[in-house]
């Protein structure tokens, strides 16, 4: 049997992954459930009575209006006078306040929700792939089965180089199925509690895209859990690195900077990188630096971290964190 055949055997058989990649598809289903049971078709039913709502509140609201007027006039000369505005100038509310569309049912709306719904499935498969990868190389280490390995196949970076290539491979064919379903899951979802309307070819292409992004993110995620706790030759390795990385490094600076009025925060918070990478941009305003235009209104500096930033951004890091992997497996001694 060959390397790559063994370590794909290996990696699959192992409990640890089935664990945690079912515990992820099972997020992803109770996400999809959730969508499912939380909107609702909208035809002519639930249109006539979202306009009747709209008309009750628009009555009720005018009938209050006169009401405060009565009671405005009858108070007139007496202390309680200042409670109401001077001449008793109430403005009554128009009809166009009570839009039919804000008492319609949430209703799923494919064009323009399920792009949210891709970064959700990137975000829990990345996830499962860097805690996978970290134990799959970590658990190797710890036990001892990398040394027993390089006993009869010597060739030190081409065993981790195949361990690495057999984890991104299979997370490869699990992004690709599970965004394959996901994409149908939804648009079934669409069609049942909400609407595909303006699916255009370009549209497809424009998620298509986007689901390719999340492909490379889930193998980045992976790759990156992989290289820190080869580093560390232990899975602890990787999962405190994350830790300290999110609890220690962004809640902490994020403080900080915040603190400091820093003009763009967002530049160094990761969760807005992988935002810009998934949405192809992320704008990030600074209102502390009003531009005030001819109406008064704040018109804040404006930076747009785009996905070509975000993804140099993760190419350096995943070139700098796996190579120092590769490095110290050829120049460190395995015992």
């Amino acid at each position: 049997m060959s390397l790559y055949k063994a370590e794909t055997r290996r990696l699959v058989k192992r409990r640890f992954t089935k664990l945690f990649t079912v515990g992820a598809l099972l997020i992803l289903v109770a996400v999809a459930a959730g969508v499912f049971l939380t909107n609702h078709k909208a035809g002519p039913d639930q249109i006539a009575e979202a306009t009747a709502k709209a008309q009750a509140d628009y009555k009720q609201s005018v009938a209050g209006t006169e009401q405060m007027k009565k009671d405005c006039a009858a108070v007139q000369g007496t202390s309680r006078a200042n409670e109401f505005p001077p001449n008793c100038e109430i403005a009554a509310p128009s009809e166009s306040d009570f839009n039919p569309d804000w008492y319609m049912p949430p209703t799923f709306n494919l064009k323009e929700s399920f792009r949210d719904m891709v970064t959700t499935m990137a975000a829990v498969l990345a996830l499962a792939a860097f805690v996978v990868g970290a134990s799959y190389v970590g658990a190797e280490w710890n036990s001892g089965g990398m040394m027993n390995l390089l006993l009869w196949r010597p060739r030190r970076l081409q065993v981790l180089s195949t361990k690495l290539a057999a984890l991104l491979v299979g997370a490869t064919l699990l992004t690709v199925v599970v965004a394959a379903l996901w994409t149908a899951a939804f648009y079934g979802i669409a069609s049942a509690r909400g609407t595909t309307a303006g699916m255009t070819s370009g549209v497809w292409q424009s998620i298509g895209l986007m689901e390719l992004r999340a492909l490379a993110l889930v193998l980045t995620a992976g790759a990156l859990g992989f290289g820190l706790a080869s580093l560390g030759r232990h899975t602890a390795m990787a999962l405190g690195v994350a830790i300290g990385v999110i609890v220690v490094f962004q809640f902490g600076v994020g403080a900080v900077l915040e603190i400091a009025d820093a003009k763009f925060p967002e530049l160094y918070l990761a969760p807005f990188w992988v935002i810009a990478w998934m949405n192809k941009q992320y704008i990030a305003e600074n209102y502390n630096a009003c531009n005030y235009d001819v109406t008064g209104s704040c018109q804040p500096d404006t930076l747009t971290m785009t996905w070509q930033m975000a993804g140099t951004g993760l190419i350096a890091i995943l070139v700098l964190v796996v190579g120092a992997a590769m490095w110290t497996m050829r120049k460190r001694d395995i015992t």
